[in-house]
């Protein structure tokens, strides 16, 4: 996986909440990352959490923490489903909002990911990360295997918390 820090900046929210802004490039159309980000099979491959149902529709959902063998379910609400352009929703206390751009036949994708946790900033930069490089390689043809919980720790997760933290001055 990607050692390389990507474009991720930290913004102030509303109080003591943050917004981290992660921005991913990919070769897909926008339709293709909309299927990835709302379709329960998909994101089970490459994200941290595992939906209960299609998040391209509003109302409740949960999603599913997955750490190996342990599963913690989390309540969600998707707020905004415009496909294949915003994709908002709660994650617990958080509030994800996923923004997809046409860019030549590619994808910009820009994740919003508003913190309910002070304190976390560097630990999402590096889940994130790790998840974006397993989803571009799952989009790309060649899946690698989702990386989650902490087996995220095996494919260099600490390296990355550090680097981000230091990015962020924290």
């Amino acid at each position: 996986m990607s050692q390389e820090i990507d474009t991720a900046e930290l913004v102030a929210a509303a109080g003591e909440r943050w917004t981290l802004v992660f921005v991913r490039e990919f070769r897909q159309a926008p339709a293709v990352v909309w299927a990835a980000l709302t379709e329960p099979e998909q994101l089970d491959r490459w994200a941290p959490f595992v939906p209960v149902r299609h998040l391209g529709s509003l109302g409740e959902t949960t999603l599913t923490m997955v750490d190996g063998a342990v599963r913690e379910p989390v309540p969600a609400v998707v707020l905004r489903a415009e496909a294949p352009v915003v994709l908002e929703y709660s994650w617990g206390a958080d509030l994800l909002r996923w923004e997809l751009e046409d860019n030549q036949g590619g994808t910009r994708l820009i994740l919003r990911h508003t913190l309910s946790q002070p304190g976390s900033q560097a630990m999402v930069a590096a889940g994130w990360h790790l998840c974006a490089d397993v989803l571009r390689r799952l989009l790309d043809g060649r899946p690698a295997g989702v990386i989650r919980g902490s087996d995220a720790k095996n494919h260099g997760f600490e390296e990355l918390r550090a680097a981000y933290a230091k990015k962020f001055g924290i």
